[in-house]
């Protein structure tokens, strides 16, 4: 069933000011409709562009504080559950149809990397405020894009690093911020899986009949269908994603990015198996390095941060049992002492140095929950924390330590001009590259 069709200057009212937005709500309800608008407790009509796995987390997260108003996949076997569920949602299975849907106020983007770009800037020039998964894109010329386009279009946005929410990266960034651990000096991050590691296939089953294939691709380049490159396991490969490190990367590294106040990287260099042409590595290490700088009157060195997956872990500062006990950490090595901090828990080491020590008085308020912080920014005019313009930068970071790795070199980087200055070939890793019309986005065509 179709959802009904809603005044037309309805989005317009939801991104007004607060102060706008509580002044209306002592307006009667039928007045304010009679003027083409909607009361400031109305739920917002959202649209789902991927129906399952996160896109399935993010409809959970919704549902109660919003209108699950269209739904989109390219599976009609993932699709047709979830339809049910919701059956006064439009449903599609082209995403470029759900964004001109006029009664959207907001789009979730819960594909795989590669369609990232396409699909948040199609809903944003569209005029919807947009909620994406990690990583923000999978080339950094389409994050730099998305990035663009959000500051452009002044929509409410968000990535899905869900973790950022939550009480335990707030503790964290308090005690690194409050010189808990002195003047940090590097930090290092690591994960205990990985992806990749696969070799091409030799022989290409048919595509089943429920999966529009043409609109998996998306932008990309031609290829033939095989379920090792669908749903689940289209991270292991650089044409769809970009391995651990894109997938995982900017829930780690979003922590020391907080509490440092990090931007661009200046330079990567990597090391990891030999560079397959297809498949991401299973195992990887990452040497980012971040330059000085001073927020908010606040002076921070230079900072090396070295990523590791895949069973690599700093073995100079973490023992063995130490790694079993934390499993997936951050190590922020400071002066006075060491902080490791993982997704729920965190520890100052060595914790004999740290028995008296009294914890910082708390000034990070406790998140309302990352859907629901969208949700209500939306409403009121407000911001987010993982906006596009803060993870934007984190984003391009996480992804060109790929861009080392497939280079075999260090990389120089400048971010201004989007470009390797020692090595020109890192272009072809850097720029995105799409068939047909898929970027008239990006060109503002819409």
């Amino acid at each position: 069933m179709s959802t009904p069709s809603k005044p037309i200057d309805r989005r317009r009212f939801l991104t007004t000011s607060s102060s706008t937005a509580a002044g209306l709500v002592t307006t009667a309800p039928h007045i304010l409709r009679a003027q083409g608008q909607v009361s400031a407790n109305e739920k917002l009509n959202v649209g789902i562009i991927g129906s399952s796995g996160q896109g399935a987390f993010s409809i959970g997260q919704l549902r109660e504080v919003a209108n699950i108003a269209a739904l989109c996949d390219v599976d009609e076997k993932r699709l047709g559950p979830v339809a049910q569920k919701y059956p006064r949602a439009r449903t599609y299975k082209d995403f470029r149809k759900l964004v001109e849907q006029k009664d959207l106020d907001a789009v979730v983007v819960a594909t795989p990397d590669h369609t990232h770009a396409v699909a948040s800037v199609a809903a944003m020039r569209a005029g919807k405020h947009v909620y994406c998964e990690k990583p923000l894109a999978r080339t950094i010329s389409e994050v730099r894009i998305v990035t663009e386009v959000a500051r452009e279009t002044k929509r409410v946005t968000q990535l899905g690093t869900q973790i950022h929410a939550g009480l335990n990266y707030r503790r964290v960034v308090e005690l690194v911020r409050t010189g808990a651990i002195g003047e940090v000096r590097e930090v290092h991050v690591w994960v205990g899986g990985g992806y990749g590691g696969k070799d091409r296939f030799k022989s290409f089953p048919p595509v089943p009949p429920h999966l529009d294939w043409n609109l998996w691709l998306g932008p990309i380049r031609e290829q033939p269908y095989h379920p090792d490159w669908a749903h689940f396991k289209w991270r292991h490969w650089w044409h769809f994603g970009g391995g651990t490190l894109a997938d995982i990367g900017c829930h780690y590294m979003d922590l020391p990015f907080w509490a440092l106040d990090l931007s661009h990287a200046i330079s990567a260099e990597a090391d990891g198996p030999p560079v397959h042409p297809d498949s991401a590595p299973p195992a990887l290490t990452v040497r980012y390095q971040f330059p000085a700088r001073v927020v908010n009157g606040r002076h921070w060195q230079a900072l090396p941060l070295t990523w590791y997956h895949g069973g690599r872990y700093p073995e100079q500062f973490i023992t063995p049992e130490q790694h079993k006990r934390w499993g997936s950490a951050i190590l922020f090595v400071g002066s006075k002492g060491h902080l490791i901090s993982n997704y729920g828990s965190h520890a100052l080491l060595p914790e004999k140095n740290f028995q008296d020590f009294e914890r910082p008085a708390r000034f990070l308020q406790d998140s309302q929950g990352h859907h629901l912080e969208w949700v209500n920014a939306i409403r009121t005019g407000g911001t987010t924390t993982c906006r596009f313009d803060y993870s934007g930068p984190l984003s391009e970071s996480v992804l060109l330590g790929n861009v080392a790795y497939r280079t075999g070199q260090k990389i120089e980087w400048d971010h201004r001009g989007l470009k390797a200055t020692n090595y020109p070939g890192a272009d072809q890793f850097i720029q995105h590259s799409y068939r047909g019309n898929w970027d008239r986005w990006f060109r503002g065509e819409g």
